[in-house]
């Protein structure tokens, strides 16, 4: 190889995020043999060229092959073939020519390399914007004359190489899985959970970037665009469920729709029984109130009462009081004139009897007398005291207090009588709100019953 096949076109500055290939290494590879074969791109676009026959699709296909299953790898299709004239079979063991068989006059491939050889391809991929490095490898051995080679797939956290890590391991490929299983390297005997390894490892999110990367390595022609960008650039999406789900949609608004207007419907409906149902609440809040105003007249009517007929026993008290004493007064009297009347007759009797008996006589009745008209002086000054008259203290105040008395009891009188006509209008006005109330009550037993709202008659 030279210079001139591997040199670097740099398009862009180093320091870039995201895995970018740093090399290719191939060991026995097609026609690459015996010896380790590096490719060095250090994260930039590179140019491959050479003559034909030099070996750009076999770096190529190796670099696909890394990448992607290979029963999906149409190889030598960088160099136009439209048959499957390479398999990963002719890779590994190195076929370079044909030659013909004279027995059955069938041409047969002639290799570079034989069942006890092995094959190595290995990509180390680096993100600059992180510091990171992984390695991605491929180990092959062609061990059956027919079918496809023994294969192992490597996967690795940092960067390997093929002749530190690759070579003199042993006789057998069991010793270099053990080797590189010791090293800390991932190994894997299938290509899926080796592809979910790398996507993972490369940040690839979803399998259709690799689909995009199949369809679009060595192409030389895209036909119809748009189908291509649809079957390999999109995601797959399903439609007939996602319309399946709008028309789910559909129908649930459309019976929601119906729902509602159905709801509103009813509503209307249910508008005149409201309406009824409001006026006979109204109906019963009258009667509660009027109700409430029968309680409340027969408490006021009991008020009243007590006020008057309060007023009326104080009156009758004070009458009472008045008489007792005019009682007493008279009994007093009575009680006199029954001593002057023995004494009278003990008078006649005697015609001129003891004298000094007599005036004692006399002198113990006028004692009595100015006794009991002491007691008449102190009740008739406390009654004076307690009507809040002035004091009686001659025969002119006396004269007086008489006169204002028999004012003040015609006055009294006169308002008995005002009373006494108030407490009969009184007693009218309330046989009256019975009456209404009697027929509030009856309107609302009728209203009650009624099934419908219309008058009766």
């Amino acid at each position: 190889m030279t210079d001139a096949l591997f040199s670097a076109v740099e398009v862009a500055p180093t320091g870039r995020a995201g895995y970018r290939l740093h090399h290719l290494e191939v060991f026995n590879w097609g026609t690459f043999d015996k010896r380790v074969w590096r490719m060095t791109a250090d994260g930039d676009t590179a140019l491959l060229t050479g003559d034909i026959g030099s070996g750009k699709s076999t770096l190529v296909d190796a670099m696909t092959t890394l990448l992607l299953p290979a029963h999906r790898i149409s190889y030598n299709k960088a160099a136009g073939a439209e048959a499957r004239e390479r398999t990963l079979r002719s890779y590994v063991e190195g076929h370079y020519k044909s030659e013909r068989v004279e027995a059955t006059g069938a041409s047969k491939a002639v290799g570079l390399r034989d069942n006890r050889s092995y094959s190595v391809i290995l990509g180390v991929f680096v993100n600059e914007g992180h510091d990171e490095t992984i390695t991605l490898a491929q180990v092959f051995q062609q061990r059956d004359s027919s079918g496809q080679p023994y294969r192992f797939y490597v996967t690795a956290g940092r960067e390997l190489g093929i002749e530190p890590d690759f070579v003199d391991f042993g006789s057998s490929l069991n010793d270099l899985r053990r080797r590189l299983r010791n090293g800390g390297v991932d190994l894997y005997d299938d290509f899926p959970r080796y592809a979910e390894r790398v996507r993972r490892l490369l940040g690839i999110r979803s399998a259709q970037a690799m689909e995009l990367f199949h369809q679009t390595v060595s192409m030389k022609s895209v036909g119809n665009l748009n189908e291509f960008v649809r079957n390999h650039m999109l995601e797959p999406v399903d439609a007939a469920q996602r319309v399946a789900d709008i028309v789910g949609h559909f129908e649930d608004l459309t019976k929601a729709h119906d729902a509602v207007k159905r709801a509103r419907e009813q509503l209307e409906a249910l508008e005149p029984l409201v309406a009824t149902s409001r006026k006979y609440d109204d109906a019963l809040a009258r009667r509660d109130e009027a109700e409430s105003h029968r309680e409340a007249v027969r408490l006021f009517i009991a008020e009243r009462r007590i006020g008057l007929l309060g007023a009326e026993i104080e009156a009758n008290t004070q009458e009472r009081d008045t008489l007792t004493g005019q009682v007493a007064e008279l009994t007093e009297r009575q009680a006199s004139l029954g001593r002057a009347r023995e004494d009278l007759i003990e008078a006649r009797a005697r015609a001129g009897g003891n004298r000094v008996a007599e005036l004692e006589r006399s002198i113990g009745t006028h004692r009595a007398e100015a006794a009991s008209r002491r007691e008449r002086w102190g009740r008739f000054d406390t009654a004076v005291r307690a009507a809040e008259f002035d004091p009686v203290t001659d025969g002119a105040g006396f004269t007086a207090t008489l006169a204002r008395v028999e004012e003040l009891t015609g006055e009294l009188a006169a308002r008995r009588d005002g009373l006494d006509d108030e407490r009969a209008t009184r007693h009218a006005q309330k046989a009256d709100l019975l009456k209404d109330a009697e027929r509030i009550r009856s309107e609302l037993t009728s209203l009650a019953g009624r099934t419908t709202n219309l008058p009766s008659s």
